[in-house]
């Protein structure tokens, strides 16, 4: 009798406390912390030099990551390419940072968050291939646009380092991505020990441009403490949910589920300053939302197809049987 192949182990099945939670809630977690940090840097940059906030929210960020992690433990089982992308990831999260801020300096938050989402559909248009993923991908776009207005000003080096943050922020998805899933299923807690390591690497690359600029902020305690928060809520949550989103989602949808920012910058400005959206808001909301969704029923259908339920080929190499698996035969066996 012909031995049966082997059941293939299921990929998705979630396992461990961290993969009981749907991928998607990581996101809605790093979306809504994704503004509560820059709300608070504003804030600082009246007494603060804008570098000297961008080293406060590296370094605060690397010391409470460094603390909880350790990440010297993982150093030495690195390869050399791991260590390439940890050293890569550093450089970028350092410039990308600085530059965040020095473009938000000079432009408003809009233009740069709409400027930084211009990175997010290249990636997500590269991970396309399929018309309905690409349907997904105009409604997306257009409802962002519809949200975000960029406004033209007389500030071209705030455009200079916007665009270098678009970018950046483009390396940050791509070799977060990487580092998520350097280590198979269920390596989200090594992806995280790499970013932690990557965040100290920041930390000192950003030291020459930063530090001088955070000196004062050491003579006043609660100056110190939020340049901590604006850490922890811009950087060490964020970055560690997208580690923990990353590990379970493909490059091209993590991208275009950050078309969900704007969204959540506008749902957190009506409730906590106020801002009721308007008629445009919605419309832009509700282009989105359908992208979004529209993309992820997608994804569904191909794991169904995938996994061979509703296709001949699915069926199991049963003897006699060998015409339900292949296209042309209609007999039966004899």
């Amino acid at each position: 009798m012909p031995s049966q192949p082997q059941a293939q182990p299921a990929r998705d099945v979630p396992h461990g406390r961290l993969d009981r939670l749907p991928p998607q809630s990581y996101f809605l977690v790093s979306a809504i912390f994704h503004y509560l940090g820059p709300s608070l840097a504003v804030l600082l940059f009246a007494r603060i030099d804008v570098l000297g906030v961008a080293w406060l929210r590296i370094a605060s960020a690397a010391v409470v990551l460094a603390l909880w992690r350790r990440p010297w433990r993982l150093i030495g089982r690195l390869d050399t390419g791991e260590r390439w992308n940890l050293l890569a990831l550093g450089l970028v999260l350092a410039v990308m940072n600085s530059a965040f801020y020095l473009a938000v300096d000079r432009l408003p938050l809009s233009t740069v968050g709409a400027i930084e989402f211009l990175g997010t559909v290249i990636l997500a248009a590269a991970g396309t291939r399929t018309r309905r993923n690409t349907g997904a991908l105009v409604l997306t776009t257009a409802g962002v646009v519809t949200i975000t207005s960029i406004r033209i000003t007389g500030q071209p080096l705030g455009f200079l380092f916007a665009f270098a943050n678009c970018a950046l922020f483009m390396l940050y998805i791509v070799l977060g991505h990487r580092m998520a899933n350097a280590g198979g299923r269920g390596a989200a807690p090594a992806g995280i020990d790499r970013l932690t390591g990557a965040m100290l690497i920041a930390a000192v690359i950003a030291t020459p441009w930063g530090l001088s600029g955070a000196l004062l902020a050491f003579g006043h305690p609660i100056w110190l403490l939020a340049g901590a928060g604006v850490g922890v809520c811009s950087s060490v949550i964020p970055y560690v949910t997208d580690q923990l989103a990353m590990a379970r989602l493909p490059r091209a949808t993590f991208s275009l589920m950050l078309a969900l920012l704007p969204v959540f910058a506008t749902i957190i400005g009506a409730i906590v300053l106020r801002q009721v959206p308007t008629v445009q808001d919605a419309a832009g909301i509700t282009l989105v939302v359908l992208g979004v969704a529209i993309h992820q029923q997608e994804r569904k259908q191909r794991g169904i197809r995938t996994a061979g339920i509703g296709r001949a080929e699915g069926i199991p190499d049963l003897p006699g049987h060998d015409e339900l698996r292949q296209p042309g035969r209609t007999g039966l066996a004899p």
